[in-house]
């Protein structure tokens, strides 16, 4: 076996075992453990800090070690391991099916395409065992996956969340910060925990007996929802789903829903999560989910808080919501590909666009067109760049309230953290309205709380500050 057959061989592992093929950086490692190359050096090769190098490499070594049923492989020892595996263990027919050992496995299509039941009851549909299910997955309306930079500590959280029986998650933050990312690497990781995983956008703000009807179809097989029962209790039930329920599915199998661009279905100009008209019956749909008995788990994608959600939530509580703050140094690894030089000023960079994602490459690209990748004679400027960030920001600045408008103007030109006992005589709101206004802008992810002598203050990032200076 020499490097390309591994390659093809590993390939069909990992299509088997995850439903994706191995990555460039992957296929990287495993090129340079095969000639005993030092993650060091693939590092630097590749453009990659050896940390991040690293950490690909140990999953990828966990999946190897899932899918051949061997605890011990890594790096040092993949090349042997492949050598015997292929010896003893492995037929190969085509591209198309590997069997190992007496274990057929047909590799899965894409992810985006909704997995068929299976002909061959020896299919290998599992990590660890043949009594796991098959999961069938349906993210036609997921977007294509961005490059994923280190979130173990949110995965982690999530994963337990999930691992608990957590019914409701909503995972907030601004556009770019890398809420989708999160997410579809969270499937990768947790897919065989379900019978059925389904990725939908409300971009185009479906009604809710829409959305059920579509999400029951998927779990029929394809097969339609029969026609409305007259002796259904709920009308609404009725219409949407035939008369069995949304809920009755979830309970029947093990799901995973995840609804994107949840905010579509709120209204502008008012305080954050507030249904548009004919819509508020998603709210009672969130909020039957979370109490009611089921395994399966709903994620939320969202710039703002649904309302009913601060309500449900809790420790305890089988509903929980994530605040996806922006990357720490992490986020060097973008400059790194992007290849900016000087990198003892990226930390400078990560801390003026507060690590999302998307607005340091959009940045990391102005930079290498314009200053030839010189982050210092950037920075030299005494403005900061938004660019085609402007773009971005106005579409959330353009469902705030006058109210929040205000509040938010009022803290650009507060140089200091704001300490909100202390309203300014031009900041017409009373005490209660500005508890509520910044309450909702927090919803938002557009203020930031700080504590200071045990009083929270509140104040807003430069980016933000920049974008309503402009404004004016």
């Amino acid at each position: 076996m020499d490097v390309e057959e591994a390659l093809e061989f590993v390939d069909h592992l990992a299509l088997t075992t995850t439903g994706k093929h191995l990555d460039s950086l992957q296929k990287a490692i495993l090129r340079g453990a095969w000639d005993n190359q030092k993650y060091k050096e693939i590092a630097q090769h590749h453009n990659r800090s050896e940390k991040y190098v690293k950490e690909v490499g140990f999953k990828l070594w966990k999946l190897l070690s899932v899918a051949l049923e061997d605890e011990e492989v890594c790096k040092a020892n993949i090349r042997e391991k492949l050598q015997n595996w292929r010896f003893s263990n492995i037929s190969c027919f085509g591209k198309d099916y590997i069997q190992i050992g007496s274990v057929s496995a047909e590799t899965l299509h894409s992810l985006k395409i909704s997995q068929p039941e299976p002909q061959d009851k020896d299919r290998f549909n599992e990590k660890t065992s043949n009594s796991e299910p098959e999961v069938h997955l349906d993210l036609a309306d997921a977007p294509e996956p961005n490059l994923f930079y280190n979130r173990t500590s949110e995965l982690t959280t999530l994963e337990n969340w999930i691992l608990g029986r957590t019914r409701l998650i909503t995972i907030l933050g601004l556009s770019g910060i890398g809420k989708t990312a999160l997410t579809l690497q969270l499937i990768s990781q947790i897919q065989h925990e379900f019978d059925y995983i389904i990725w939908r956008s409300l971009r185009n703000s479906p009604p809710l007996a829409s959305l059920q009807t579509d999400l029951i179809k998927f779990c029929r097989g394809g097969v339609p929802v029969p026609a409305p029962s007259l002796s259904a209790p709920y009308p609404e039930e009725r219409a949407s789903t035939g008369g069995l329920p949304l809920l009755e599915y979830l309970r029947s199998h093990r799901c995973l829903i995840i609804l994107d661009d949840v905010q579509t279905i709120f209204s502008s100009q008012q305080l954050a999560g507030n249904y548009q008209p004919g819509y508020e019956n998603y709210g009672a749909f969130f909020k039957q989910l979370t109490e009611s008995s089921h395994n399966s788990c709903l994620i939320l994608l969202s710039w703002e808080k649904p309302r009913e959600i601060a309500a449900l939530e809790g420790e305890n509580r089988p509903c929980k919501s994530l605040q996806l703050n922006g990357l720490g140094p992490e986020a060097q690894e973008i400059f790194r590909e992007k290849g900016l030089a000087e990198p003892e000023k990226w930390s400078a960079l990560i801390d003026l666009y507060r690590g999302n994602p998307l607005w340091l490459n959009i940045v990391a690209t102005l930079i290498q067109d314009l200053f030839g990748g010189s982050v210092s004679e950037f920075l030299s400027y005494d403005t900061l760049f938004l660019g085609d960030l402007e773009s971005l920001l106005h579409q959330h600045f353009d469902r705030l309230t006058a109210s929040e408008q205000q509040a938010i103007a009022w803290l650009a030109t507060t140089p200091e953290s704001a300490d909100i006992s202390k309203i300014p005589e031009n900041l017409q709101l009373s005490p209660p309205e500005l508890l509520k206004v910044m309450q909702s802008l927090g919803r938002r992810s557009l203020v930031e709380t700080v504590k200071q002598n045990g009083r929270s203050h509140f104040t807003i990032g430069p980016v933000i500050r920049e974008y309503i200076t402009n404004k004016k």
